[in-house]
């Protein structure tokens, strides 16, 4: 799986040809999660409420980028959250 942006300890990966929704993984330590691109939001998963908070700031910003990375399975890596 394609790692996608590390930030604040926080990996972000996509499965290329995966189920839909589209959607991204967030790996935190221990904690996994699935977050749904469009609307960016926690779809499954257990990350801790900072996190998560940062990855749904990360993916609004994100938004389209992500979209056209699943739509055309072309992976390129993304800027961090600042």
């Amino acid at each position: 799986m394609p790692e996608i942006v590390r930030f604040y300890g926080i990996i972000i990966k996509m499965f290329f040809g995966d189920h839909p929704p589209s959607h991204f993984h967030a790996v935190y330590g221990e904690y996994n999660s699935l977050f749904s691109i469009d609307p960016p939001e926690m779809i499954e998963g257990d990350l801790p409420k900072r996190a998560e908070k940062m990855v749904l700031e990360w993916a609004a910003a994100y938004k389209s980028e992500l979209l056209n990375m699943w739509n055309t399975q072309e992976f390129r890596k993304l800027p961090p959250l600042k």
